[in-house]
């Protein structure tokens, strides 16, 4: 009976902890692929705005390579579009510019066979934000469009609070806002990327983006901590998010798909999956 429940518990934490992943940012891509097959990471996260991994430097040749290996050793990919690119851009010739930019991430998405595309809401400047946010969500609704048509999926990402005097502030940053996407974009190829950092700064907090939404949607789950009151990405226990309650309620509640941490150098992540993986018992 004890050996039974032991490995019951291993099988356990080695289950979520082969379901946390890690966001390479713009690392090139065949490089970050190394490091997660060396350190067994199933799930990584990569950009494609700068360097190698740039829209426009995927051949075919170097697509399949790419697949090829994640096959080999069951990695799944996810491409982070920029939150810089402003999804709520409303200027004559950059707003096509921002519709083109979102389709080129899933073609590429699509070639290399990716689990998602993690898109934004765009950004204010404090002023005609209802207008901005219906710019946005008609964009949002032609990228979901045009993801559907390749059978992609998109994942919409909680974004920031800025502070009250900055001069920018992200839109889908608190519930209302999100919910103002997610309702009115009810495809199966538009889901959620949880971003537990950022949902730690404003009030309704971590616990009232999941009281609202639940984990049906939830494509991938975004990990760092902070204090609450500004966009740092501190290693966990530098912050004050309870992640042992976090873990818990997220895996109770039957949330199946992956965890991509974002902060620290590579050795820090590692570390913190293993402290991650033992959170649920």
């Amino acid at each position: 009976q004890n050996n039974f429940y032991s490995s019951f518990i291993v099988e356990i934490i080695m289950n979520l902890k082969d379901r946390i992943g890690y966001d390479a940012g713009s690392t090139p891509l065949e490089e970050a692929l190394q490091f997660a097959i060396a350190h067994q990471f199933h799930y990584l996260n990569f950009n494609a705005d700068t360097g190698t991994n740039r829209l426009d430097n995927w051949t075919k040749d170097r697509a399949v390579a790419v697949q090829a290996l994640c096959q080999q050793h069951d990695i799944h990919l996810s491409l982070h579009t920029a939150s810089s690119v402003n999804v709520a851009e409303t200027s004559p010739l950059v707003d096509d510019a921002v519709d083109t930019y979102l389709r080129e991430n899933i073609n590429v998405a699509f070639l290399l066979g990716c689990e998602a595309v993690v898109v934004h809401g765009g950004y204010h400047f404090s002023s005609s934000v209802s207008y901005r946010m219906e710019k946005s969500l008609e964009r949002l609704k032609r990228a979901v469009g045009y993801a559907e048509g390749l059978g992609a999926k998109l994942l919409l990402e909680n974004l920031n609070f800025e502070p009250d005097a900055a001069e920018i502030h992200y839109l889908a940053h608190n519930v209302e806002e999100c919910r103002y996407y997610l309702d009115a974009i009810q495809s199966e190829s538009l889901g959620w990327a949880f971003t537990v950092n950022h949902a730690n700064l404003v009030p309704e907090g971590i616990d009232g983006f999941l009281d609202a939404f639940g984990v049906e949607r939830i494509g991938e789950v975004r990990l760092a901590d902070n204090l609450g009151n500004k966009e740092v990405h501190l290693n966990p226990g530098d912050g004050n998010i309870d992640f042992v309650s976090m873990f818990r309620r997220l895996e109770s509640s039957g949330f199946s798909k992956f965890y991509a941490m974002n902060f620290g150098s590579f050795e820090d992540m590692l570390k913190a999956r293993d402290l991650f993986a033992g959170y649920v018992l």
